[in-house]
């Protein structure tokens, strides 16, 4: 089982590809920015850990395991700081 403060690779790339498609469906951008493009602005924002995403992980047993994901994402920046 996946710790509960760790992202993987994939749920990163879900995360901010679903928060690119809030944006560009017209969701509030929650940063300042001169930016335009979805993606670049869903990177801005969980470099600076302000996204409200809740990941809930499904598991083996059908149980599911909600993620801490403010925690999981300084964590990921921490081990992964060139990566986004």
């Amino acid at each position: 089982m996946w710790p509960e403060d760790r992202l993987t690779r994939f749920e990163v790339a879900r995360i901010i590809s679903a928060r690119a498609l809030q944006i560009s469906l017209g969701a509030p951008i929650l940063i300042k920015t001169e930016e335009t493009d979805p993606i670049k602005i869903a990177k801005e924002e969980f470099k600076k850990n302000v996204l409200p995403i809740t990941i809930k992980r499904p598991l083996p047993t059908k149980e599911y395991q909600i993620v801490k994901i403010k925690e999981a994402i300084k964590n990921w920046l921490e081990d992964f700081p060139n990566e986004i």
